[in-house]
Parts: structure tokens; sequence; C-alpha cells
């Protein structure tokens, strides 16, 4: 079928001017004023904004952690995706040692087969390099299109992995084109602490907060761009949550290392007082890193807006409060850290960047779409309104003001970490390759229409790492 798109704003990470978009076949294959084609239907879209499909980098559907499984898969979750404006989300892939990679990313696509309604691909997890890790990763780097290698630094005794395992997977990036990430926290530090918390019997929520703190991310945020000039390798630090990873990325990039920083919506306008709630209620904002102290937030919204960080995901992983976050009463270790978050992190951003002048509308597409595409493979097909890309665009109306809450959300989850959290701007209609996934706020897509992508290898950025030690 082909579509026209009238009278809408096309907003990219750097334009933003009025036009018509012509799809057909799935790609974008024409953009201008007043076209007059002969189409199978014209969507009028005036008023509003067009901008590309949101892609989330970081995702974690039908995961299980913590002796439960987190209540959204990948049909309820790239659903609540949709409504929110993404059209694209990278999931991750858990491994278990002495056990082949290939396995886990068998059992990933079992997950997703059928149920995915938007394109999605997958992070893979490196828990341990050896001899058949190292033999693996450049097959999974060219037959599965998997790009991007994901390194734990906390979760002791269960995903943490050493200095070493994440040195030899920089390296082992830098020589086949793929991109490390880093869950940056001491995780022995946190062990410690959490330790003596429970001992003095201190058991709250709260304490999921005080036995993580911000020194603890910032130092392993130091120690993993430190590892990666010594490389000479590339690194993305996922969900940024305060001023001292900043800080420590920041000093990294001015040395010219590729190191790259992702921020999450609940760090920008949620804050450590969260945890705090009675009767068990601080329990929904349990995830790691935690909630901090909330002059942290302008902190994160100037990194964005001065390129310090680069992308927003969401870290979607979503517990319901009832039966799963409540096995922790009593025991804050055992609350299953995560929280529902893919459906409203397009939207937060506009509401909190864009319309209260924090990030300019550009920045906004470059933040939840663009740059994202390009650190992670997918772009040109993904991540602007372009001739030959995919047709994956937003119609957005500006002007919508709604409330978010557990009542009218999507996601499959009993609660929602921005209950009452009154925003402006809203997603109307979202196409994937050309398809309506949601018209007129209505889900009107189908499980399993979803394709697996197969990602390009990581081709740098934009500053050359400095020399190092390493040639």
């Amino acid at each position: 079928m082909k579509k026209l798109i009238k009278n809408g704003t096309v907003v990219t990470a750097t334009d933003q001017y009025e036009a018509d978009v012509l799809i057909e076949d799935g790609k974008i294959s024409a953009i201008g004023r007043n076209l007059n084609e002969n189409v199978d239907e014209v969507i009028d879209a005036k008023g509003a904004y067009l901008f590309p499909g949101g892609i989330d980098p970081h995702t974690h559907l039908d995961m299980p952690f913590g002796g439960s499984v987190t209540s959204d898969d990948f049909e309820s979750g790239t659903i609540a995706a949709a409504f929110g404006g993404t059209t694209t989300v990278i999931d991750f892939c858990l491994t278990d040692k002495g056990v082949p990679l290939k396995n886990s990313i068998k059992t990933w696509h079992d997950k997703s087969k059928d149920k995915a309604v938007i394109d999605y691909g997958f992070h893979l997890m490196i828990g341990e390099v050896n001899e058949n890790v190292l033999k693996e990763i450049p097959q999974i780097i060219e037959e599965d299109g998997i790009t991007s290698f994901k390194v734990f630094m906390a979760y002791k005794n269960v995903f943490q992995a050493d200095d070493a395992t994440l040195f030899r997977t920089l390296l082992t990036a830098k020589e086949h084109g793929a991109l490390v990430m880093v869950h940056a926290e001491n995780g022995d530090v946190i062990d410690y602490l959490v330790n003596k918390a429970l001992a003095e019997g201190n058991t709250d929520p709260i304490y999921h907060a005080l036995t993580r703190p911000p020194e603890v991310e910032g130092e392993a945020t130091g120690r993993a761009a430190q590892l990666t000039g010594l490389a000479d390798s590339q690194l993305y630090v996922v969900h940024v949550s305060c001023a001292a990873a900043v800080e420590k990325i920041a000093e990294a990039r001015l040395k010219g290392y590729q190191v790259f920083g992702e921020t999450c919506p609940q760090y920008l306008v949620l804050d450590q007082s969260y945890l705090e709630k009675p009767d068990f209620e601080g329990a929904k904002y349990v995830w790691s890193p935690p909630l901090r102290e909330k002059w942290n937030q302008e902190v994160l919204w100037n990194a964005l807006k001065n390129g310090q960080l680069q992308t927003l995901g969401s870290d979607q992983c979503s517990f319901n409060f009832k039966g799963q976050k409540e096995l922790g009463r009593g025991d804050f270790t055992k609350i299953p850290n995560g929280g529902p978050i893919i459906e409203d992190r397009f939207s937060i951003l506009f509401s909190e960047g864009v319309k209260k002048g924090r990030i300019s509308i550009n920045q906004f597409v470059d933040i939840v779409s663009t740059r994202i595409a390009k650190l992670f493979g997918l772009f040109p097909q993904k991540g602007t309104i372009a001739v030959g890309s995919d047709a994956d665009i937003v119609i957005f109306d500006p002007n919508a003001e709604r409330t978010i809450s557990a009542e009218t959300h999507h996601m499959n989850v009993d609660y929602s970490a921005f209950e009452g959290m009154e925003i402006a701007g809203e997603p109307v209609s979202v196409l994937s390759r050309g398809e309506f996934v949601i018209r007129d706020k209505q889900f009107v897509g189908k499980p399993g229409k979803g394709q697996y992508l197969k990602r390009k290898r990581f081709e740098g950025s934009e500053v050359k790492p400095a020399a190092t030690i390493l040639q």
C-alpha cells in the first residue's frame, strides 16, 4: 500500500519543516510540499509533529530476575512501547557461565517469536571470557547481527564480571566492531554495604538506595572509562543516574575516549524520597542504580543538553507490586529490581525537556531515536525521517495534555512509576514500516509483525580516541 501523510511538521535531529511524506512498501519514498500521488490512503497530520519512531535501547522483557519474571513480555511490552511512540526496542539476552552464547540468543528468539508488534534487536550479556567465548563473539556479530555486548560490574555472585572480563571484552569489541555496554556500579562495595545494613536490622526499601550510594556508580564508571581508553575501544554506560557518573563520562570524553552515556526518564523526574513512601510503597521504586537526591536531576538534564550524555533508555523491567515487589517485605534485597517505564519514555522527555525549554526539539529527536540508531548500527534504516529509511513515524500532538496513570497505561503491571504526573504532548498514531500499530490512540497492530533486526558493526563516532599505550 502507498500512504501519504499530509500537512505535518517533519522533525529530525537536524531539521524542522512542513512537508508531506510518501510511504511505499514500508519505506519513505518521497518528502516534499504538496505531493500529489495516486495513493491508497491519505493521512491528515495537520497541527502534528512527524517524529521518527523512538528507539528504546534498554529493555528487559520476559526476563527472569530475583526469583521472578518481568510482568511484561514481548507482546505487552512492545504494545506499550508503541502507544508511547517507540517503534524499535533492543532487549538484553542474559547468559549463563559455561553455556554457549548462542543458546541464550535462541532463548530470546523463542521469547519474542510471534509476539513483538514492533521491530526489535538484542544485546548480549558477557559474564566470562574464555577461548569459547572469544571464538563465538565474531560469529554472533556476523551471523546474528548482535553488535553490542553488556558487562555487569554489579550484582555480585549473580551477574557481576571481573575487570579482566571487561577489559578483554573491550579488546575483542575493538577488533570486531562491537560496542561494549556496562552496568557501572562497584558490586563488591555494594555487597559489603548490603550485608552491613541487614546485620544492623535495616530492611526497608530506602536501604536499597543507601547501600548503593552515588560514589559506587561514579567509581565504576570511571574505572570502565579508563579501561576503555587503555583498550582504545568503545563504551556505552547504561542508566546513568547521578552527577558522580556524569563527571567521569565527561572527563573521558575530554580525553578523546569513545565513551557514551545513557540516562532514563525515572532519574530525570523522580528522586530518592520515593523509596521512603510508607506501607512498603517505596518498593515500587526499587531499581538499580537507585533514585538519587533531587539535585542530581538538573545535572542530568544539563548533560543531555551539552552532549555529555547522548541517549535516553527506559530500562523497562516491570514487576507487579502485589505478588512480586512484595517478595521483599522485611528484606529489601529480595525486592525484584526494576520498573515499568517503556510507555512513558518518549513523552516524558518531550514534556519535561522540550516543553520546559531544557532541550531543543531537534535534541529531543536525537536523544530518543537518532543517536541510538547511530550507536547501535541501525542508522539510517531507523532513527530519522528520510527517503529510503523505514517508515517508522510518530504522529504527535504537542498540545495534548494527559495524566499518567496505571488505570490508562498499557503495560501489564499494577502500578505506574509516574502516577499522577501531568505531561504535555502525546502520540496520536504510530506507524512501523508504514503500517499503523497505533491509530487515533487505539491499538491496531498484530503480534508477530515486529521483525528481528540484524545490526551493523560499530563504526565510530564524533571523536577519535586519543592514542593509548596499547597500539
